[in-house]
């Protein structure tokens, strides 16, 4: 182990890895202030189970437009480098509301402020993602291609770790400290992360840097002082002058080229960084287009459409009714990480021959049966048979994060495959904007249905009807499968 920790860092450099974990640490430990959020719009500004979703749904759209960030950090530097100054930025955005959110009640306590506040974290957040993916993809090129696993296994790990980390804390935090303690506590991490961002260096796109304007100066030399009424020294002080203002002229027209080469070059460089950002949506595009990226784009877009999210629903219902405490929905979460890890391992272990058309059929088939669990619970069929509801919350998180990462994990892959040479980045992070995007939807048809249904806070008379729907809502994207390459496994397309 030590010996391959040695090997990482010899290649990479202590100060890069630890910016990789510290970031991916950052990204999933964000469930200790989120949880936190959740109840804040619960308990605090009294919103609807709709109403918050639809926060959520505003809040997070910044993570849908990904390539948004990798393209301007891919054709516009600044100051020369490509990832470094937009990784300050990001972590800057993603620092700063948490601070205002945690220092002024006034903005923590408006529905519009706090959105407004959460959306721009999430800025900050998914440009952070964005870039630190971009930062990877460079750092195992050539003769570090060999570490390139090495690299994404220490980032998920770090994610993992981050993510049970924060919801076991973020539990305890609710329990035993005021929501401004917990928006401060947290902006510690984007804190150390600006600052590590300090000690990593970047090699400059021009691979120069270019030297400051020189000042002129005039040098003198001082002799003797004669007469001054004297007519040699009038006619020296004549010509002098002459050649002064003569110097002078020059040196204003020296100043003035200068300074409109400076001009020019600056509209030239303006004009260079248009068309490479023209150039690199173009290809994006035109990439996009293609029937054998489109079209397995489309179903898991529509997969996430289609099947409406009711979680802030499932979130208000088990708080209110069930008595949940903030404690046990902690480690439910982290229950559904370990789910998430299992899920991965079996699909790398035992999946990935399949034919991943059957394997996404399954897939629905299998979070049908499992959102027969909630309708079990909502049903209060479970206290009949004797079977405790922290059971079944248990064991559904779990599962349900299991399952879905056999659809995710079939996503990764032909998203990897699919890509063409040359704009990898981009259109990766183009595919994670889909699949973003399409949250959101579902999310908003979450927040529609429930809004349609009147289900509202102490008014839950109509979810067992709403999770009916959700549940057959899974068949549907098993009508669009003809989407995904027949003959696609886990290996190949």
């Amino acid at each position: 182990m030590m010996k391959w920790m040695n090997q990482l860092r010899a290649a990479f450099g202590a100060s890069f890895l630890w910016l990789i974990c510290l970031i991916y640490f950052t990204q999933g430990f964000r469930s200790f202030v989120w949880t936190a959020v959740s109840y804040h719009l619960k308990d605090k500004l009294n919103l609807s189970p709709s109403a918050s979703q639809f926060v959520f749904s505003i809040a997070f759209f910044p993570w849908s437009i990904k390539p948004l960030y990798g393209i301007l950090s891919d054709c516009i530097p600044i100051k020369g480098r490509k990832r470094m100054p937009y990784l300050v930025i990001a972590t800057v955005l993603s620092l700063v509301p948490w601070l205002v959110l945690g220092l002024n009640s006034t903005f923590r306590d408006s529905r519009w402020h706090l959105m407004m506040f959460l959306t721009v974290q999430n800025v900050g957040s998914a440009m952070a993602d964005v870039v630190v993916d971009a930062m990877i993809a460079e750092a195992v090129r050539n003769d570090r291609a060999i570490f390139a696993g090495d690299l994404q296994s220490i980032s998920w790990s770090a994610m993992a770790l981050g993510g049970i980390c924060g919801s076991l804390l973020g539990g305890y935090a609710l329990s035993n400290l005021q929501i401004y303690t917990i928006f401060l506590l947290y902006s510690v991490l984007p804190t150390i992360q600006l600052l590590s961002c300090c000690f990593v260096d970047e090699y400059s796109v021009n691979g120069k840097v270019l030297p400051e304007n020189s000042t002129i100066r005039d040098t003198h030399t001082n002799g003797s002082t004669p007469d001054e009424d004297s007519p040699l020294v009038k006619n020296i002080s004549s010509r002098t002058t002459r050649r002064k203002k003569g110097k002078k002229n020059s040196k204003t027209r020296a100043v003035n080229t200068k300074r409109l080469e400076i001009f020019e070059k600056k509209d030239t460089l303006a004009l260079k960084w248009f068309h490479s950002f023209r150039e690199a949506v173009y290809d994006l595009c035109r990439a996009f287009r293609q029937p054998m990226i489109l079209r397995p784009m489309s179903w898991f877009f529509l997969a996430n459409v289609t099947v409406p999210n009711l979680s802030t629903v499932n979130f208000y219902y088990q708080t209110e009714v069930l008595k949940l405490e903030a404690s046990f929905l902690g480690t439910a979460s982290v229950v559904g990480w370990l789910g998430l890890m299992l899920g991965t391992f079996i699909y790398n272990r035992h999946l990935k021959y399949m034919t991943l058309r059957r394997i996404l059929m399954c897939t629905q088939i299998g979070l049908f049966f499992l959102n027969l669990l909630q309708i079990v619970v909502v049903s209060r069929i479970n206290i009949v048979l004797g079977v405790s509801d922290r059971i079944l919350v248990l064991f559904g998180s779990a599962l349900v994060d299991g399952i879905n990462q056999f659809k995710f994990m079939p996503f990764l892959i032909l998203s990897g495959k699919l890509c063409p040479p040359g704009i990898e980045g981009t259109l990766f992070a183009l595919f994670m904007s889909i699949n973003n995007l399409g949250s959101s939807v579902g999310s908003f048809v979450g927040a529609g249905l429930a809004s349609l249904l009147n289900i509202d806070s102490g008014s839950f008379d109509n979810l067992l009807l709403g999770l009916v729907i959700h549940g057959f809502c899974n068949f549907i994207p098993v009508a669009f499968l003809f989407l995904i390459p027949k003959e696609a496994t886990g290996i190949s397309t």
